[in-house]
């Protein structure tokens, strides 16, 4: 069985490679900062999501983090792979200082990421290692990276956008109150979440912890979010929790109010609960003073997602691309 020893550590003329830690945290921020202003990218992890991948327990990060530090401590480089105890995949992220590309060092962070993929999957007894990993459409040389090594795009997301101007107003279905998210409720909307998302194409059920780094984002608008309970059982028919990137205005022109998460659970679809949702948190970002509202989707997502909310009046600003690749077979795809 394959354990961490075995996974080489990257290496390059300059650069001292090591696990990432708390310690570290501002200096990885910085990075991430100055790869996503050169490449133009519309978002990236803010510090309260670098500092939950630190802490999640599924992820060690002295096991599943690298970083390449220059002489003055500055990180210049750096890898992260995440994956779900008996999951069917592991994800994979990772960047260069645009100062300190074109050196191999992407190429190296890759081939220590698929080493510790493999090495994951082994300790988890499972065969057939599977990694994912993103990018934006504009990624043109991760793109190139990614293409070279072997991976091949299986799915596209689309980020979506409309003005708050002339919004729709559309009522909770008959025997549905929609109520403001409080952490009372945390426990049940992440079971329900759990269901809703079971048949979603990659969605993979996110733990007790996993929930709760999510919520202790600083990012995260609990007075924007909100739950669809069935009147007459109390139970959490639907949920939609949003974001605030106070970055995004400067960068984008516009306040915008980001739907992170949107579900509905089975035995309730087909009522209209979702626009009801999505026209409630709507209503919430513009009380907010915010001008525009945001959300992803997956673009094949067989629920209707897509039409759904083109109907509500969101139209497509961007895309990322999902890559896979099998490790070991040469095989690419799902």
């Amino acid at each position: 069985m394959e354990n961490a020893d075995a996974v080489p550590v990257p290496a390059a003329d300059g650069l001292t490679f090591r696990a990432l830690g708390t310690e570290d945290l501002d200096e990885w921020l910085a990075v991430v900062e100055r790869i996503a202003s050169a490449e133009n990218a519309p978002w990236h992890d803010s510090r309260s999501e670098l500092a939950a991948h630190l802490l999640d327990d599924a992820n060690p990060a002295a096991l599943n983090t690298v970083a390449g530090f220059d002489g003055t401590g500055a990180v210049r480089a750096f890898a992260r792979m995440a994956k779900n105890p008996a999951g069917a995949k592991a994800v994979v992220f990772g960047g260069v200082d645009p100062q300190w590309q074109r050196r191999g060092i992407g190429s190296s962070l890759l081939t220590w990421l698929e080493a510790r993929v493999r090495a994951r999957f082994a300790e988890d007894g499972q065969a057939g290692p599977l990694v994912r990993t993103h990018t934006h459409e504009g990624s043109t040389a991760h793109a190139a990276l990614l293409q070279a090594a072997g991976y091949a795009v299986v799915r596209y997301y689309s980020e979506m956008l409309r003005p708050l101007a002339g919004a729709p107003v559309v009522p909770a279905p008959a025997g549905i109150r929609i109520v403001p998210f409080t952490p009372q409720l945390a426990e049940a909307v992440r079971l329900a979440h759990n269901e809703a998302f079971a048949d979603h194409w990659g969605s993979e059920p996110r733990s007790v912890q996993q929930w709760g780094l999510l919520l202790a984002n600083d990012d995260l608008r609990p007075a924007w979010s909100a739950v669809a309970l069935d009147a007459a059982t109390g139970e959490v028919a639907g949920y939609q929790l949003s974001l605030y990137d106070p970055e995004r205005f400067s960068r984008e022109g516009r306040e915008e109010g980001y739907t992170e998460l949107l579900g509905v659970r089975r035995a309730w679809r087909g009522r209209g609960l979702a626009p009801a949702l999505l026209s409630d948190a709507m209503a919430r970002y513009k009380s907010a003073g915010m001008d525009h509202a945001c959300l992803d989707v997956d673009t094949e997502n067989p629920t209707g997602a897509k039409g759904l909310y083109e109907k509500m009046g969101y139209r497509a600003l961007r895309c990322t691309l999902a890559w896979d690749k099998h490790l070991g077979d040469g095989r690419s795809g799902d």
